[in-house]
């Protein structure tokens, strides 16, 4: 039976269907859940994809943390439901307080829009449980705030639970410790910069994110190691 994933749409979204396909591939069941919704009941599982929720207007994700579908996430969270934020939705995902730190305007205040190597650290999350420490994946990157930054006290907490989920290989961005995504406590609420819905059609590039978003429905997807 496959997962029936909710790929949460707010205002100013615009990868939502990149993530619903490439999922859908890889055998779950998406549906598209507009952000004033507020059950979520019968979701094994939750995406916030990329884009500019509210227009990114105040802080990227500050107006998303109060829509009607949050409390819903928060719910699934708690109950241990994967939830994974890609791009802006990792901004969301800080901002609704799911995951510590923030993210800030890349060094140089230029947009970044590019595949990236990035480097998977830790087996603690549903995306990389089944993927080697050292892994370098190749996947795009497509933001202006992919900056991260948390406490000095954070950031120790991170490094010592394991949680910074992946780092880059080369920054782009001047993300504090490489930090390309991180993860909770538990390792079921994930934040991530870079794309992986973007790297999951061979005819399009190297399928380096589909081991992530098959890690995210407790499968697995094979690498090509001559593709990285």
């Amino acid at each position: 039976m496959s997962l029936k994933v909710a790929v949460v749409v707010f205002p100013g979204t615009n990868c939502e269907h990149d993530v619903a396909r490439a999922l859908g591939d890889l055998g779950a069941s998406c549906e598209l859940v507009f952000h004033d919704r507020s059950r979520l009941a019968g979701f094994d599982a939750v995406v916030l994809p990329g884009g500019f929720a509210h227009g990114d207007y105040l802080r990227p994700g500050a107006i998303a943390r109060f829509s009607p579908v949050m409390g819903e996430v928060r719910r699934l969270a708690g109950e241990g439901a994967p939830v994974l934020g890609i791009c802006n939705g990792f901004q969301v995902l800080t901002e609704a307080g799911l995951l510590p730190g923030a993210l800030q305007r890349n060094a140089g205040l230029r947009f970044v829009c590019r595949p990236v190597r990035v480097r998977i650290e830790s087996q603690s999350c549903v995306l990389t449980r089944h993927l080697e420490p050292g892994t370098v994946l190749r996947i795009p990157v497509n933001h202006m705030l992919g900056n991260y930054v948390c406490e000095p006290a954070t950031l120790a907490e991170l490094r010592a639970e394991s949680r910074i989920v992946a780092r880059y290989v080369d920054n782009p961005n001047g993300s504090l410790d490489d930090i390309a995504g991180v993860c909770n406590r538990q390792g079921n609420v994930v934040g991530l910069m870079p794309h992986p819905e973007r790297a999951c059609d061979p005819l399009l590039g190297p399928p380096d994110g589909r081991p992530l978003l098959a890690g995210l429905l407790g499968a697995r997807a094979p690498l090509d190691a001559g593709l990285l």
